[in-house]
């Protein structure tokens, strides 16, 4: 009789490991943990939650963004095609005005309204065919000399001007030596051919200077117009039509 408590206490206690084996395996066999505080939830996406207060930016599409890349080709840029290990075919040409270039044994290759990736690819295939084997080639664009965007409105001075590869709305503005007296900052047009259909879309320079909002980028074809301030253009017209010369300061008391 003396040994039943003994027994009784060895299998309660057989039990209690058996339930805590059980709690730590899962079914797959991986190790959990039934202590702890629970896992932290994931962050929220940034620009995804309503109510964060942002306002959403105006973007303007952009037909080099719907293509994958930033830049296509154009005649009369200079561009700098050079073969991996082979010297004598790295070189320096301007497309002409069919878009084509002449390079070194393949000949003739249409060059304009391509990325660099793909002329790349395309002479690599060329030169692979007959020539060299596995051949590395790369083009790099020396010069833009093709691109050219239009100012118009309310800037000191409207015109055509080219631009390299890539230019912000604010550097166009200063080729154009910024908006003048009556120019509104925060009515900035930017006009985009996209696939023969004609899209807009407005910026706030104001904002765009003080890094609130980003910079866009000004595409060669693009035109940019700059709104007037109504008020600007009635003080103007004021002072026009009264023969004010300039304004005076009043003095204070």
């Amino acid at each position: 009789m003396g040994r039943l408590p003994i027994i009784s206490l060895f299998v309660t206690l057989l039990a209690l490991a058996g339930c805590v084996g059980t709690a730590q395996h899962g079914s797959n066999g991986s190790t959990t943990t039934t202590a702890g505080p629970p896992a932290p939830s994931a962050a929220p996406q940034p620009g995804a939650s309503a109510g964060s207060g942002q306002t959403p930016r105006t973007t303007l599409p952009s037909a080099a963004a719907r293509v994958g890349t930033e830049y296509r080709l154009s005649p009369l840029d200079i561009v700098e095609i050079s073969v991996f290990q082979v010297p004598d075919l790295t070189k320096t040409v301007e497309i002409n005005a069919r878009g084509d270039i002449a390079l070194p044994l393949i000949g003739t290759v249409q060059a304009g309204g391509k990325t660099t990736t793909e002329l790349q690819e395309e002479i690599a295939a060329k030169l692979a065919k007959d020539y060299l084997q596995s051949p590395q080639v790369s083009v790099f664009v020396k010069e833009y000399r093709s691109q050219k965007v239009t100012v118009e409105g309310a800037v000191v001075s409207p015109g055509v001007y080219e631009i390299p590869g890539q230019a912000s709305l604010l550097q166009v503005l200063a080729m154009a030596k910024g908006i003048d007296r009556v120019g509104d900052d925060n009515s900035v047009m930017i006009f985009r051919n996209i696939d023969g259909q004609r899209m807009a879309a407005a910026f706030d320079v104001d904002k765009i200077r003080k890094g609130e909002n980003d910079d866009p980028q000004v595409l060669a074809g693009d035109t940019v117009v700059v709104g007037e301030s109504q008020g600007a253009v009635a003080w103007r017209n004021i002072r026009e039509s009264a023969g004010i010369a300039s304004v005076f300061r009043p003095t204070v008391f």
